[in-house]
């Protein structure tokens, strides 16, 4: 990556997305980040189509090209026993709308070697109760990957991560939290990061319409009751 890319991100702000920008920075890549939170380039909510066209106008008018796209923002409102409909269309829009129409509106605008990175979660292929309005989102972004990947084609690779349990807090886990993961820790932003910067890699020219799960190999681990120490309590 050279001082003339530019990367566009959602959710900026704190998290994931924030490592994700600072990471771009130190390369020297200039970074256009949309947050409801304060950022230091576009406040606003995602959710709203008139607000992701005025972001992507803003970012067109002083850029021209980008040269990577980063799908981060998502939240969670719940499910479906503390989910109202229109919460659960509003994580839709955020999680699912919002990259698609990024997407669209920077669709002519991508340099050569484009790199379109959507964050999902190994969520939108496991479950715990009542988190089907993330989960949704995060099925739904997986999906939109491999469609745009090859619609796509020719103008930007679309590729997607799915992280596992990541600690944003700097909280340092330890004990059973880590233990749990087969590699012995939980994860941090730095783990998504790499796996980002990866992906957006000329040499990684070759994947598309794929998603990479993050997540310390806790999706590969079969549960049982009294295995390894694993107790069924339904009451729990």
């Amino acid at each position: 990556m050279d001082k003339t890319k530019i990367a566009v991100v959602t959710g900026g702000a704190q998290g994931i997305g924030k490592a994700i920008c600072n990471a771009f920075k130190e390369l020297g890549v200039k970074v256009c980040t949309i947050d409801i939170q304060h950022n230091d380039y576009f406040v606003g909510d995602i959710a709203e189509e008139k607000t992701l066209i005025q972001f992507a106008n803003k970012v067109i008018a002083e850029y021209g090209k980008i040269d990577y796209l980063i799908n981060n923002a998502c939240i969670s409102k719940g499910g479906i026993n503390s989910c109202s409909y229109d919460d659960f269309n509003y994580v839709l829009r955020v999680g699912v709308s919002a990259p698609f129409l990024l997407t669209k509106l920077f669709k002519d605008h991508f340099n050569t070697q484009a790199s379109i990175v959507n964050i999902s979660s190994t969520r939108s292929l496991m479950s715990q109760a009542d988190t089907e309005s993330y989960s949704a989102a995060k099925g739904g972004i997986s999906a939109l990957t491999h469609a745009m990947a090859v619609s796509l084609s020719g103008i930007a690779r679309v590729n997607s991560i799915s992280p596992g349990w990541i600690d944003t807090t700097d909280s340092n886990l330890e004990g059973s939290d880590a233990a749990q993961h087969p590699v012995k820790r939980v994860g941090n932003p730095a783990d998504i990061v790499n796996t980002v910067m990866f992906l957006c890699d000329p040499k990684s020219g070759f994947i598309t319409g794929q998603d990479i799960t993050v997540d310390g190999g806790m999706s590969k681990q079969m549960i049982y009751h009294d295995d390894q120490g694993w107790r069924y309590n339904p009451n729990f």
